[in-house]
């Protein structure tokens, strides 16, 4: 595994106290590595243990990425045929515990394994124009022998975009 240049990484701070535990997902003006520093949606999926989604990405987009329920195996591959780390990976955990999140520049794909019974992943999306949907996105196949991810299972449970 190695490093991948522009991929962040951040742990909040959390007041935590008897009724539980208080903290920041992101703040306005904080982080001025954004498109005009500002994000333009958020999207959340669940998911259930042995589930791989992705690896996914764009070439436009920034992704913050936080798993607010759960664990999760999270992979990032660069794509970028001008970057040094070109179809190089590495990975993390998340988790509720830990609260890290990770700040994906575009041309770097994501995709995440469902470590836990249940996981609830977050990402908020910065993009100028329009949202890069599906046809504007590209996949990188979970297992492609030439980058070589190593996933903590072999027979994860796949959508057909990702077989």
């Amino acid at each position: 595994m190695e490093k991948i240049e522009g991929v962040k990484i951040y742990t909040p701070d959390v007041h935590t106290d008897y009724r539980g535990d208080l903290w920041t997902l992101w703040k306005k003006g904080e982080n001025k590595f954004l498109i005009n520093n500002e994000f333009n949606h958020d999207k959340v999926s669940t998911s259930r243990k042995n589930v791989l989604r992705g690896v996914h990405g764009d070439f436009k987009s920034y992704k913050l990425i936080t798993c607010l329920y759960g664990e999760i195996y999270f992979v990032v591959v660069d794509n970028r045929e001008d970057s040094y780390t070109y179809r190089k990976w590495t990975s993390f955990i998340l988790n509720d515990r830990t609260r890290k999140q990770i700040l994906i520049p575009p041309g770097v794909g994501n995709g995440f394994l469902v470590l836990s019974d249940e996981a609830v992943f977050h990402y908020k999306w910065s993009y100028l124009g329009e949202y890069p949907d599906v046809d504007q996105q590209f996949t990188i196949k979970w297992d492609d022998p030439n980058i070589g991810i190593e996933w903590p299972i072999n027979n994860p449970m796949l959508q057909m975009r990702d077989k």
